[in-house]
């Protein structure tokens, strides 16, 4: 009599658990015009791409969540054809990433070198150490930071008294730019981001896609498939990397995905018609990694 008890209990439970699940999702997967699709289905798609843009909320941790699963579903689906690369770490520190890839330096020399996000460990590290782990390359593409400053502080011509050795992890001079490109003219009317907003402000933005597409060019062949994780602005609409992506190099099969918080991630807003392929909504009390 107690088994069937446990057991009708057990069940029960199981069942709440069931209904809790489905009432309350972490998350929610919508195609660009918000209709709900699948992950599986989504992985087919992405799988078949020349690029694949993962346009994270920085400190949201189903997003990180999300991205080493779509990682290793595409390294299912394409093994060593998957290349990655990410705007968490900075162009100058490649030698560094490669020494460690390679199993020749240990972890604590590589990160305590290099010039890692806070977050680097609970959120970058799994992406780092799959590649390590299965013999994959991963690009340092991002622009170093004390540059992008400088293109804050002096605009473009801020570059132009570097050493040679130091435009290396730039794009190459002149950048180009088109301050009319949505993602950039919107950036002159931000508030509260912790920086002077001038005609400099979108172009250190401007300078980060630049080198990221830059350095995601050098390392994408035909026959490749190239994960990009980066801060969902640098990719959304198609823009940002995109557009200097497509700008040098027209015509690659380029899907995006976009992490938004919503209050609830069951009702579609209409405000994220078009912002990515794939868009992954989450709710917006989600507990933030910092």
């Amino acid at each position: 009599m107690m088994k069937h008890i446990a057991f009708a209990m057990i069940f029960a439970w199981g069942i709440s658990l069931a209904s809790f699940a489905q009432d309350k999702p972490a998350w929610r997967l919508y195609t660009s015009s918000g209709k709900p699709v699948k992950y599986e289905k989504m992985i087919k798609v992405l799988a078949g791409a020349d690029m694949v843009f993962f346009g994270e909320e920085h400190n949201n941790p189903i997003a990180h969540w999300l991205e080493r699963e779509v990682m290793v579903s595409l390294y299912d689906e394409r093994g060593k054809e998957l290349v990655m690369g990410a705007e968490m770490i900075e162009a100058d520190n490649q030698l560094i990433l490669d020494e460690y890839l390679q199993g020749l330096i240990p972890v604590k020399k590589f990160e305590g070198e290099a010039r890692l996000w806070k977050n680097y460990k609970t959120d970058y590290k799994p992406l780092v150490d799959f590649a390590r782990d299965s013999g994959l390359v991963f690009v340092a593409d991002n622009i170093p930071r004390r540059y992008a400053s400088l293109v804050a502080k002096k605009g473009f011509e801020g570059l132009e008294p570097l050493s040679d050795e130091a435009k290396a992890y730039v794009h190459p001079l002149p950048i180009p730019y088109d301050p009319e490109v949505k993602c950039y003219k919107d950036m002159l009317s931000m508030e509260g981001m912790g920086a002077q907003v001038n005609e400099n402000f979108p172009k250190a933005q401007a300078v980060k896609d630049a080198t990221m597409a830059w350095f995601i060019l050098k390392h994408w062949e035909k026959g490749k498939i190239f994960l990009h994780f980066n801060g969902s602005y640098h990719s959304d609409n198609h823009l940002g990397i995109l557009w200097y992506v497509n700008k040098e190099k027209p015509g690659l099969d380029i899907k995006t995905l976009s992490v938004v918080s919503q209050k609830d991630p069951g009702k579609w807003d209409k405000e994220n018609d078009g912002l990515a392929d794939f868009i992954i909504v989450v709710p917006e009390d989600m507990t933030k990694t910092y």
